[in-house]
């Protein structure tokens, strides 16, 4: 399995971003993905993860009403997009391929990850 992270970049405060994240492997449609990030100096954090079946979704507080999480299985990809951006989004964004076993909220539940791709937000 394999997951490219792309769609990063230096955005001002207050504009958007869409990443995207392409797939490898087989059974794409059948695990949970998320989003997590990691700012400078800082734990990697959870953003937002969605079911296998694109209706179930679960975001951070710092997220919430900002971004909003999706998929195409049919393209192997799931997608965040992230309007209203703040400074303090600025972090290595990576995605993950869920276990299926344990809360999408931790980490140590994903088994497989991105690269990470950055997203910069000037003030």
């Amino acid at each position: 399995v394999q997951l490219q992270a792309s769609g990063g970049g230096l955005v001002q405060a207050g504009g958007s971003l869409r990443l995207s994240c392409a797939a490898s492997g087989p059974s794409f449609s059948t695990y949970p993905m998320g989003w997590f990030r990691q700012a400078p100096g800082k734990e990697r954090e959870f953003v937002a993860a969605i079911n296998w079946d694109d209706r179930t979704t679960w975001y951070a507080d710092s997220v919430k009403g900002r971004f909003t999480i999706s998929r195409d299985n049919a393209k192997n990809t799931v997608y965040l997009q992230m309007n209203s951006l703040k400074p303090e989004d600025t972090a290595l964004y990576y995605c993950a391929r869920h276990s299926r076993s344990g809360s999408p909220y931790e980490m140590t539940t994903y088994a497989y990850w991105g690269q990470g791709t950055q997203v910069t937000v000037s003030s």
